[in-house]
């Protein structure tokens, strides 16, 4: 679709004169331009997740594209989401379900094909910067994921002490708010600087191969800090807090605990205690801000880069984050504020102005990518390729989306339901529809029988076992025995209030 053509389907769209603009078939071999951020939950203008959150260049990369309403990620963890988009596999068939093991470690892993190897394969230059694995830097170590790299991910700026109230445990990490610092500070600029600096250079104009760019975004990850402009968008006073329910755990079972039984992330009782839940929200939705202006550089140097109509762009983040709900911060559940992510595409045979409400996942954009390329199927991959609904939001989709985090512990979320099984057996189901803050759980109401037996027939056929050299959050469930980090668990310890 030319530049013209684009702006009047965009202005009818904005009228309301169109539902959607149709999708052009994608030319030979289009670029790709791939942009990760990290621990961004639904608080972004597309999802609607937040009504305060100004994401401008989110906004009209969704309105030139598809945004997928209803995507989530494989694990709610770094490592395993990451693992498994880059290898197009599941948690529970390759057993990363930690911080650790780097997936080339594991001998059964170590050859696999990744998605930039993929197109390599196939002529095209790969690039990447910051954070795309976690752990690892693209080509650092002999990986070879990537033939350019610029800058590794990083905080960049930090305050000589921390800002907010020091959280239990003193992980470092666990810090949010404002200091005097720039904006070119952040490592996040220079991610973002390199990536206008190759669509500038190298990549600008005619090309003899088409290129992959991967650029990966360090926040909101904490520490969510972030320069005063930013901040001063989202005042403490003012911010709207997530809703909640103080009694909200007591219809989930046990082994929901289990799941983050003793991280980092602080509970809200300790940001409530603190005076620091207003201070969290506003320095997360500011550093959703920030990151957003960033996303916004690198689409103005494409199209300054006379790629605009040659490329596809995905935008995706790895998992998403509580701020209060479920009476936690963090990640690691498996309820929609951790699984829920943003996922948008745009660009060649994509069609423009479009909402998808049908569920997707993280691991659908490998073969999505293969097919808008025009490339052979890759074989072994456990996603499904997208396409049909990126050409027309109402296309039919079979699956349902699932999130694993450990061995045994499932959520399949459907367009209407969210159905969640832990390793001990135990259930949770919410109608999604009227529920979406996932307030009641109706797994013990036997009406809803036939609607958790439709679920279970999508969960995995088979557990992984946790990969050797596995550690860093990795919950182990054996004969009744729960193993947290190497340390048994069981009712007759207290629930830890961090």
């Amino acid at each position: 679709m030319t530049r013209l053509t684009r702006s009047i389907c965009v202005a009818a769209l904005a009228t309301g004169l169109l539902g959607s603009c149709g999708a052009e078939a994608p030319p030979a071999k289009p670029n790709i331009l791939f942009i990760a951020i990290d621990d961004l939950n639904d608080w972004v203008g597309p999802l609607d997740g937040h009504p305060q959150v100004q994401t401008p260049h989110m906004d009209r990369l969704a309105a030139r594209g598809t945004t997928f309403y209803n995507a989530h990620t494989q694990a709610p963890l770094c490592n395993p989401s990451r693992t498994s988009l880059m290898t197009g596999r599941r948690p529970s068939s390759t057993g990363i379900y930690g911080l650790a093991p780097w997936f080339r470690e594991v001998e059964t892993l170590k050859d696999i094909e990744t998605l930039p190897q993929y197109f390599a394969r196939h002529g095209y230059r790969t690039y990447s910067t910051g954070k795309i694995y976690h752990g690892r830097y693209g080509g650092g170590d002999g990986d070879a994921e990537f033939h350019e790299h610029g800058p590794r991910p990083g905080v960049g700026a930090r305050p000589e002490e921390k800002l907010a109230a020091e959280t239990p445990g003193g992980h470092p990490l666990m810090d949010w708010g404002t200091f005097p610092h720039e904006d070119e500070d952040k490592g996040d600029w220079a991610v973002a600087s390199w990536a206008v600096e190759q669509l500038a250079g190298p990549l600008s104009g005619a090309q003899e191969n088409p290129f992959f760019l991967a650029a990966g975004f360090f926040l909101p990850h904490v520490p969510c800090i972030v320069t005063q402009k930013w901040y001063d968008m989202y005042p403490t006073d003012s911010v709207q807090l997530p809703e909640i329910r103080r009694d909200d755990r007591e219809d989930t079972p046990r082994f929901s605990w289990y799941l983050h039984w003793k991280l980092p992330e602080p509970r809200l009782k300790f940001l409530e205690e603190t005076d620091e839940w207003h201070n969290l929200v506003s320095s997360y939705l500011a550093s959703i801000s920030f990151v957003d202006s960033q996303v916004g550089r690198i689409l103005d140097a494409l199209e300054n880069s006379g790629h605009a109509d040659d490329t596809v762009i995905v935008l995706w983040s790895d998992h998403g984050w509580h701020l209060g709900e479920k009476l936690i911060t963090g990640k690691n559940t498996l309820w929609d504020r951790s699984a829920r992510v943003p996922l948008i595409f745009a660009g060649p045979g994509v069609a423009e102005g479009s909402r998808v409400t049908s569920p997707a996942e993280l691991l659908d954009i490998y073969p999505t990518l293969v097919e808008l390329a025009g490339l052979p199927t890759q074989g072994g991959l456990e996603g499904h390729s997208l396409v049909p609904q990126l050409q027309d939001s109402m296309a039919p989709r079979e699956w349902p989306a699932i999130t694993t985090h450990n061995a045994g512990n499932h959520g399949v979320r459907s367009e209407k339901w969210r159905y969640i099984v832990y390793a001990d057996g135990s259930e949770e189901l919410y109608d999604m529809e009227n529920d979406p803050q996932e307030f009641r759980n109706l797994a013990s109401d036997p009406q809803f029988a036939e609607v958790i037996a439709d679920h279970k027939r999508f969960l995995p056929e088979s557990e992984a076992p946790a990969a050797p050299g596995s550690r860093a959050r990795v919950l182990i469930y054996d004969a009744g025995r729960v193993q947290w980090e190497g340390t048994e668990v069981g009712p007759q310890d207290p629930i830890p209030e961090l």
